[in-house]
């Protein structure tokens, strides 16, 4: 099998995806709308009761295609950073998704997520020594908010371990994020070698986790080979090779408030095939989490410096 090198490729690190940028912005934004489906296809084409299942199987065959595709592994250092983005990335954060959708309401816990952009922001900062942005920081509130505001309903409940653990989701996916904008990835290994390294560390992560906490597999009928086809093709393979090609190619801070269209995709599934309502709150909350989408691919305003006007000469009398 063919090795990659170790050569990083930097990635662009401009704000203004108002350009150049949108095309690879809008195809990067098809891995989080897609993993806006899994809600839908998990409740009404999978078995009941075996989440971290499906996340496995969305994981680790996707993976071994790619790396069969490919035929790249990494090689040295690559060995241990390709393993732990992958845990970052895919393997740590289904099960603490998986605990805190078991402790909190749906939209509480998709709130939750949704506060990566924020923590992305200030990692920024601390791994990639970005200036500090409130122009950032102030969309991914906004962005939280009416994420917040199109899913959470008025019985939403709090338990402290389903919120530590939705944090936790949150902060680990931030991190991957970061590191593998920081990392950049090897030379000789494309986008979809890059993602199968991932999906196979996760999935392989996941393996026990999954079978510890859920026992044997179920039973699996046609309606619910297609949702596993689903989640593992689309929502697994793809959307992570685009993924993974839009972090090296955009703002990393653009590429997280991307994010925010999983639970809104999931939110109009929701009310188109279940027969679920939106009514004026959601709906204002769906324009402020669009309006953070578009603000996050803006590069921040900046101040124009004063310039002093010249004393007037006194002419003499």
């Amino acid at each position: 099998m063919k090795s990659s090198t170790a050569q990083a490729i930097p990635g662009d690190t401009s704000g203004d995806a108002s350009r150049g940028n949108l095309p690879r912005v809008i195809l990067t934004a098809l891995a989080p709308a897609s993993w806006g489906t899994t809600y839908v296809v998990t409740t009404e084409l999978l078995p009941p009761g075996h989440p971290l299942f499906a996340g496995l199987l969305r994981a680790l065959p996707a993976g071994l295609i790619a790396l069969a595709l490919t035929r790249t592994l990494p090689r040295g250092v690559w060995w241990g950073k390709a393993a732990m983005l992958g845990v970052l990335n895919i393997g740590l954060p289904f099960p603490l998704l998986f605990l805190a959708a078991e402790r909190l309401p749906g939209g509480v816990a998709a709130t939750l997520a949704a506060a990566q952009p924020l923590v992305v922001a200030v990692l920024a900062v601390v791994i990639l020594y970005e200036s500090p942005s409130a122009w950032r920081l102030a969309w991914g509130a906004i962005g939280v908010a009416g994420v917040g505001l199109v899913v959470i309903g008025p019985k939403a409940a709090f338990d402290l371990a389903g919120i530590m653990a939705g944090l936790g989701a949150a902060a680990s996916m931030a991190l991957g994020l970061t590191l593998t904008k920081r990392w950049g990835r090897p030379a000789a290994a494309g986008p979809t070698a890059f993602a199968g390294w991932q999906l196979t560390a996760g999935g392989l992560f996941l393996l026990p986790v999954t079978f510890l906490a859920e026992g044997a597999p179920p039973a699996i009928d046609p309606p619910a080979v297609l949702g596993y086809l689903w989640l593992g093709l689309i929502g697994g393979l793809l959307a992570y090779v685009v993924w993974f090609r839009g972090i090296g190619t955009l703002p990393v801070t653009s590429v997280a408030v991307l994010l925010l269209l999983s639970p809104l995709v999931a939110a109009v599934l929701g009310a188109v095939l279940l027969g679920q309502t939106l009514g004026p709150i959601q709906l204002v909350g769906f324009a402020l989490a669009l309006a953070a989408i578009v603000a996050g691919q803006l590069p921040a305003p900046t101040r124009t410096p004063s310039v002093a006007t010249p004393a007037l000469e006194r002419t003499p009398r």
